[in-house]
């Protein structure tokens, strides 16, 4: 049996108010230099547990995972699942807010793959 410590449904708290950029509101709430990967291995990989999850992500504290966590947590974009099991089990997992990224995510792989990579011939040289 399992307790959760959130919904999986969490709504997105953040609002844009007056003229207020919904594109600075939007990257307010992804922006940064983890929470994109945060919300591209979650919907790789479904739910993970957090060391499973910071293995995935790469070069990340574990200070610094714990607070990206927290505030798409707080943004409504991921769920915590904490497990009543010895030892204690977490999982996170993307809610539907959080899954609705999923063609952002595409979008900036495929525009990554298009612009960023260093064509072959450089890397030789």
């Amino acid at each position: 049996m399992d307790t959760a410590s959130s919904l999986h449904q969490n709504p997105i708290r953040r609002r844009v108010r007056g003229g207020e950029c919904v594109v600075d509101a939007a990257l307010d709430v992804i922006g940064g230099k983890w929470k994109g990967m945060i919300v591209y291995q979650l919907l790789s990989a479904g739910p993970l547990r957090f060391n499973a999850l910071r293995r995935e992500v790469g070069d990340i504290t574990q200070r610094m995972l714990t607070k990206q966590l927290r505030e798409l947590e707080d943004d409504g974009l991921v769920s915590r699942t904490v497990y009543a099991e010895v030892p204690p089990r977490v999982e996170y997992r993307l809610t539907a807010g959080g899954a609705a990224l999923a063609p952002v995510i595409a979008a900036l792989k495929t525009w990554g793959e298009d612009h960023l990579r260093v064509p072959v011939s450089r890397e030789a040289a």
